[in-house]
């Protein structure tokens, strides 16, 4: 483990770092290395001379660098790489670049060009960040675990890399999403990087092309499922509590079945939070809050088409569904507004391959029987949209151009201002772009997106795109918890989470703003997040620690890259 402990000089009442680490492995530890940001006098107290060139720089001097040296790189993926790197060198130096250029390099370190990073993991393997639990090593579970670098562990990312954005199966490349995502709770939610860990659970893969390269660096086997899969989780959640008791665990990219069972299986008895499903859910009810409060409507006023009854889809349902309870409406009549539609076309309740999730929003085919229908047998998009004429249309589906022409002009024939969501990513895969939207339905939409665009020209205007980004959730989620060290989330902390957000949207003051502030803002809007949930927490009696003075206890939770005077043990 990393051999450092924080403490405070008794003269200065500034705090120092102490370690007995020297020379090279000083230099080589991403969690302490200074590079040419380290004192004279640590040179010499740390055997540095000599390996360092003269000139002592501060970290503003080494920002530039860096700064210059993403510059030079024109590939997305490259500088993906290049930002990683910088990351396995110096810990410090990557946050402050990154935080002093958030809104350029996110969509570089995180979505959409992770996407492209998970795919190429194998290829581009250079270095190891974080603990792969591999199946074949079960036995050695527990020492896998014990080899973590970071000693204190308050908040762990989990895959076991089968559903991945909207690419799907990819093994043990899952890796680079954990890693990203922990970024992301560091860069917006003020996460103290020293104290979390991400972790692949490499269950095998049942991609094809990754098993036949002989590249690929994970378990080259095909996909565990049953008792095998489960027993595997099991043990890995049961180390996980004895090793850290109090521990957040963060769950991504699992399979659509596994994402749910292991939420529900877990979130009783630990604080457990699955993003795909509850962060997709709580971003994108945030956005449909905030328009329709922009318009004098409620909730319960609107029609929800969703494209895509996966994970992320049936998650975004079951947010907006408890929404709709909180306006007042039975579950059976919030079930009722919605029409989700997967592969075979609207789901129905005589469709034998539902599952559970699923079934409390099929349609009776009473409902549907003098549709007039595209073509016989399938009740497509299109079919769903003459009929029902939604308000809100959300793309889940990773099939691009689904929302085609036909699709946008359709709806907008019948819904004066309908809030169209295409959210799947990568970018490649995105149901429309906004440019598309605004076009076909003659400026008529409210636009959120999954990916990030630029703004769109439209007429003599220039709109700025809202993108629903789970980094407007997670990150104050996890902020709200770690300060009051939750033992539960609850779905009222789901909801007080989603309320924050919406009242930050920036459409609320101009009617042709965005749906959702940008990550400019991400930090005050982590905070904002972060006080409501804590607040939610502690009401439920759910708070290991119960501050008196919130606001300056998440203050005080929040890491911010800077550099320390060393001291040797």
């Amino acid at each position: 483990m990393l051999d450092f402990k924080y403490s405070v000089d008794a003269k200065t009442g500034k705090t120092i770092i102490i370690t007995s680490l020297w020379g090279k492995p000083l230099l080589t530890t991403p969690q302490l290395n200074k590079g040419t940001a380290f004192s004279e006098k640590e040179r010499i107290l740390f055997n540095l001379l000599g390996k360092l060139p003269v000139r002592v720089e501060t970290l503003k001097e080494q920002v530039t660098r860096a700064y210059k040296q993403f510059q030079n790189y024109n590939d997305p993926l490259t500088k993906n790489i290049f930002l990683n790197s910088l990351l396995d060198n110096n810990q410090t130096l990557f946050y402050q670049l990154a935080t002093e250029h958030l809104m350029e390099l996110l969509p570089v370190i995180y979505t959409p060009i992770v996407g492209t990073a998970v795919k190429q993991f194998s290829t581009e393997y250079r270095q190891a960040r974080g603990l792969y639990v591999s199946y074949p090593e079960r036995e050695h579970m527990r020492s896998v675990l014990k080899n973590r670098s970071n000693p204190e562990i308050d908040l762990i990312v989990v895959t076991d890399g089968e559903g991945v954005l909207g690419i799907g199966d990819q093994g043990v490349g899952g890796m680079d999403i954990p890693i990203a995502k922990l970024m992301v709770y560091t860069l917006c939610g003020g996460i103290n990087p020293n104290r979390t860990l991400p972790i692949l659970l490499d269950a095998g893969t049942n991609n094809q092309t990754l098993l036949d390269d002989p590249l690929y660096l994970g378990w080259r086997h095909p996909r565990l499922s049953g008792k095998e899969y489960e027993d595997f989780v099991d043990s890995f959640v049961a180390i996980v509590k004895e090793l850290f008791p109090g521990v957040f665990l963060h769950w991504e990219d699992f399979g659509r079945d596994n994402a749910r069972r292991h939420l529900e299986r877990y979130q009783h008895e630990m604080c457990t939070f699955n993003d795909d499903m509850q962060g997709t859910g709580v971003v994108t009810l945030a956005a449909i809050l905030g328009a329709a409060h922009a318009l004098g409507q409620s909730l319960a006023d609107q029609r929800f088409v969703i494209f895509g009854a996966g994970t992320a889809g049936t998650g975004i349902a079951d947010q907006i569904k408890q929404g709709l309870i909180k306006e007042g409406l039975s579950e059976k009549e919030a079930n009722q507004r919605f029409w989700l539609l997967d592969r075979p076309g609207l789901l129905l309740e005589n469709m034998p391959e539902l599952t559970a999730f699923q079934k409390p929003y099929a349609r009776s085919v009473a409902e549907v029987k003098d549709w007039q229908l595209t073509q016989r047998g399938v009740i497509n998009l299109l079919d769903v949209i003459k009929n029902i004429k939604p308000t809100v249309l959300i793309g889940c589906s990773a099939v691009a151009h689904a929302f085609n022409q036909e699709v946008i002009s359709t709806l907008c024939a019948e819904v004066a201002r309908p809030l169209i969501l295409p959210l799947s990513n990568p970018t490649e895969r995105c149901e429309a772009t906004p440019e598309e939207i605004l076009c076909w339905s003659k400026g008529q939409a409210l636009i959120a997106s999954g990916s990030p665009f630029p703004p769109v020209k439209f007429g003599n205007e220039l709109r700025e795109i809202a993108q629903c980004n789970n980094a407007l959730v997670f990150p104050g989620l996890g902020l709200g918890i770690l300060t009051v060290q939750g033992k539960r989330l609850s779905d009222q902390c789901l909801w007080v989470a989603c309320q924050a957000l919406a009242d930050c949207a920036p459409i609320l003051k101009e009617a042709t703003a965005p749906l959702l502030p940008n990550l400019s803002s991400a930090r005050a809007v982590a905070i904002k997040i972060a006080h409501a949930v804590a607040q939610q927490i502690i009401a439920e009696g759910q708070a290991g620690v119960v501050p008196k003075d919130l606001s300056a206890a998440i203050a005080a939770t929040m890491w911010t890259p800077q550099y320390f005077e060393y001291r040797k043990e």
